[in-house]
């Protein structure tokens, strides 16, 4: 269960200049809704919110924020894909904050059906992926992460931090007493996390190729958009199990 000291906001890395800030638990706003995590960067002052989610979440995760810096301090907001539970309340965000919104340039013109009428503040993030740079100097990795589950999906991987937001890879769907912040057990975890990805990852090829690529940034956590954070040992064994996973187009056989 996540602790009481944990629900409002745990600082996952912390140094003079740098914070990366898992928000929250969202427990109680998850009756018919997937749960979904967000994450707030802080550095030199200056904010980075990744998957900040649908309008029904608007309002908690601005107070999350808001108990670690003040919201129009956020310059950038990072779209993973364009799943409404990662992307909707995105009208509501620009029209509090002057920040940037960066998404995969397949999704920027879909965008405006959740009401943006003005895309000048989009960024699309080009298939091969991206640089961001910090105030600090420092930078974060658009990591390509297509087919899994969205054909223009990106991680973010924080350079300072060494920590990977992976989206929806990693992700677990816990039942209703089973939420923990971070991953203790992975064979415990294996039934929250199998059935999803075997689902909404293309195939084995594909998951094979992101976790070299994972692999060669050697991160020291994972901070999936649903679930739990993998840390220390969990991270390569979660890694090793995708690399073995038969998933998506491996089973079409049996889908139709």
């Amino acid at each position: 269960m996540i602790q009481n000291d944990d629900i409002h906001g745990k600082i996952l890395y912390e140094d003079n200049q740098h914070k990366f800030i898992w928000l929250g638990s969202e427990s109680q706003y998850r009756k018919g809704a997937v749960q979904t995590m967000q994450y707030l960067i802080i550095d030199n002052g200056r904010g980075v919110l990744l998957d900040p989610g649908g309008v029904h979440l608007f309002s908690r995760v601005v107070t999350a924020v808001s108990r670690f810096i003040s919201v129009d301090k956020i310059d950038t907001i990072f779209f993973s894909h364009q799943d409404p539970d990662v992307s909707s309340g995105i009208a509501l965000w620009l029209g509090i904050t002057n920040a940037k919104v960066y998404i995969s340039e397949l999704w920027v013109r879909f965008l405006p059906h959740f009401g943006i009428v003005d895309t000048n503040r989009m960024i699309g993030i080009p298939d091969k992926g991206m640089d961001i740079k910090l105030p600090s100097g420092a930078l974060m990795k658009c990591v390509p992460s297509h087919f899994m589950h969205s054909p223009g999906q990106f991680g973010l991987f924080d350079e300072k931090s060494r920590i990977l937001f992976t989206s929806d890879i990693g992700a677990a769907v816990f039942g209703e007493n089973d939420e923990t912040l971070f991953v203790e057990d992975f064979d415990a975890h294996i039934p929250f996390i199998k059935g999803f990805h075997m689902r909404y990852m293309a195939s084995n090829k594909i998951v094979r190729r992101w976790v070299d690529a994972v692999r060669r940034l050697n991160p020291a956590m994972l901070a999936p958009q649903h679930g739990a954070v993998y840390k220390d040992e969990t991270v390569g064994k979660f890694l090793d199990w995708m690399a073995n996973l038969q998933c998506g187009t491996d089973f079409i056989d049996t889908l139709f």
